[in-house]
């Protein structure tokens, strides 16, 4: 059945995107139950269960049923494409726990027992701290270049031309935007007021709405070049400086441009923790890096005189 936002006087030019962390570190519960439909991110996927005995399964199973869905309260309309998670776990602390309850008793049936929104938050945040933080850098940067990419397609080939390009069961057809969906039970038809966000996802199928109409307009489809997410990806290698240092240390120099951790860097890379380590360790004491703790990982980035270097060397 369809779901249709219909687009009103200037919204038909505030159709904005925006990428959530929370959108998906829920929405990757759906590998939990079923996660033969993911085979792209099998490598992730190999950690993950490495890593449950280690998490609130209980209460991460309860926020997804069999059919897929997730309870609306969890993802809540980002704002922008800079949406920070800690801003997102604030907005669901807040949700009354009626509509806790009523959310998931749509997933579940009449009968079930929601746990506290407490211990949902606590679950999500270990969740993402074990399975997810290491991997967003790496992550952000795909849903922030789907999202220069549709950007570039509405002002190249037009909004209506965009939208058939995000899903092939989303079209728009004069003001109305419509998204064909699996289920019979999802079938409403709404002014998109205050404007109609698109939230890139690697964890849809094709395209997904709100379950319910009173949510804020909003369609989550599936981000470009989710293939090639979790690929090693060869460094870079100036000779020159490849010549000086070898050519693993002078490849991750030239990486390090933009801060990065030494998990993020092997999952990056393929290869092991501790081999990145090595490397980054000798350059921070040959002072081409510095580092600095943020959360529980530890960022490295290149110093002003690695900076020179490569400029030499480039």
């Amino acid at each position: 059945m369809p779901v249709r936002y219909r687009l009103v006087g200037q919204d038909l030019a505030d159709v904005r995107f925006a990428i959530s962390p929370l959108n998906e570190l829920v929405l990757s519960l759906h590998a939990w139950r079923d996660p033969g439909r993911y085979p792209l991110h099998l490598p992730w996927i190999r950690d993950l269960e490495r890593a449950r005995d280690r998490l609130d399964t209980e209460t991460l199973e309860s926020l997804v049923n069999d059919a897929l869905w997730t309870p609306d309260f969890l993802t809540p309309r980002p704002r922008t494409p800079l949406t920070r998670l800690e801003d997102e776990f604030a907005l669901v602390a807040a949700t009354p726990a009626g509509i806790v309850a009523r959310d998931l008793r749509v997933l579940h049936g009449p009968d079930h027992r929601p746990p506290p929104i407490t211990r949902v938050i606590d679950a999500l945040a270990g969740y993402w701290d074990l399975c997810f933080a290491p991997h967003w850098p790496r992550m952000r940067a795909l849903l922030e270049g789907d999202v220069t990419y549709r950007g570039r397609e509405i002002v190249q080939r037009g909004l209506a031309a965009m939208f058939a390009g995000l899903a092939g069961r989303v079209r728009m057809v004069d003001d109305i935007v419509e998204v064909r969906l699996r289920s019979a039970n999802i079938d409403y038809e709404r002014p998109t007021t205050g404007g109609l966000t698109l939230v890139p996802s690697m964890w849809t199928s094709s395209a997904s709405v709100p379950i319910s109409a009173a949510e804020p307009p909003m369609i989550i489809y599936l981000t470009r070049g989710v293939g090639t997410l979790w690929e090693a990806q060869p460094l870079p290698a100036p000779g020159a400086l490849a010549a000086l240092l070898g050519a693993h240390r002078a490849g991750l120099l030239a990486t390090l441009g933009t801060p990065a951790s030494s998990t993020e860097l092997a999952a990056r890379l393929g290869v092991t923790t501790t081999a990145v380590n090595q490397h980054l360790r000798a350059l921070r004491a040959g002072g081409l890096l510095v580092s600095a703790r943020h959360g529980r990982s530890v960022l490295y980035r290149r110093s002003e005189v690695a900076d020179r270097l490569l400029a030499h060397a480039g």
